[in-house]
């Protein structure tokens, strides 16, 4: 998809291009480690579903909620931003597993 710029390239500064190149790279990179965990959770939704185990685990998922706004707090980035991001993610998690049990 390419999107026509309202101003030409020249007329942005030098600063605002390198930091919309870093955004870029970070966006990159956290799009490799989504697919990256998403792995992993594929695999410990097969494991789930090999042994019978259900697709949530609260008390897991409570732990790793915790352990994210800590961090985040630490990241000094907004824990209730990380939480809503985790749960995101905790619920893609569950629907994969559930899908896996099917």
């Amino acid at each position: 998809m390419s999107v026509s710029p309202s101003r030409s390239d020249a007329a942005i500064p030098a600063e605002l291009r390198s930091l919309r190149q870093s955004i870029d790279n970070i966006d990159a990179a956290l799009i490799h480690l989504l697919a990256e965990r998403f792995k992993c959770t594929k695999s410990v939704g097969a494991l789930k579903a090999a042994h019978n185990l259900p697709p949530a685990d609260p008390a897991r998922e409570a732990t790793q909620v915790k352990r994210l706004r800590q961090l985040a707090e630490s990241a000094e980035l907004d824990p209730d931003f990380a939480e809503k991001f985790l749960n995101f993610v905790i619920k893609e998690v569950i629907r994969h597993h559930e899908s896996l049990q099917s």
